[in-house]
């Protein structure tokens, strides 16, 4: 009798040890994580808050949302081949607020994109007007 009661002592001291453990390598995890963020602020980095982000059915994991940050993204517009730089807010804004989808990037600069919004408003409005005089008036 006295053996299984020293070998559930021992078995309690060792689960509470494992469980000790585990919490100092969660601590440490975190304080990780802050130092981190910490860094990344101090670069000009944007932290990513992946409950605002768009669902998407993807198995892989966007580069940013496994950084935790967004950092400045340069890119040569695909219109006029200026260089650009896609900032950290502007990222934020697009994957967070507008929810667009997290595998995009920009591809045109913010004049090329004006143009580019006006030449399809343009166009829609064309099309509509040539669906209007095609279609016969009601009696």
């Amino acid at each position: 009798m006295k053996s299984k009661q020293k070998r559930g002592e021992i078995d309690a001291k060792r689960r509470k040890a494992e469980e000790w453990r585990r919490l100092q390598a969660q601590r440490a995890a975190e304080q990780r994580r802050l130092r981190e963020y910490k860094i990344a602020l101090a670069r000009g980095e944007v932290p990513v808050v992946t409950s605002e982000l768009a669902p998407s059915n993807s198995y892989s994991i966007p580069d940013f949302v496994e950084r935790g940050t967004y950092r400045p993204e340069p890119f040569v517009c695909r219109d006029c081949g200026v260089a650009e730089v896609w900032t950290p807010l502007q990222q934020k804004w697009w994957y967070e607020t507008a929810k667009g989808d997290v595998f995009t990037t920009a591809m045109r600069c913010r004049a090329c994109r004006t143009r580019e919004r006006a030449r399809k408003t343009a166009a829609r409005r064309v099309h509509l007007e040539g669906l209007a005089r095609k279609k016969p008036s009601a009696p």
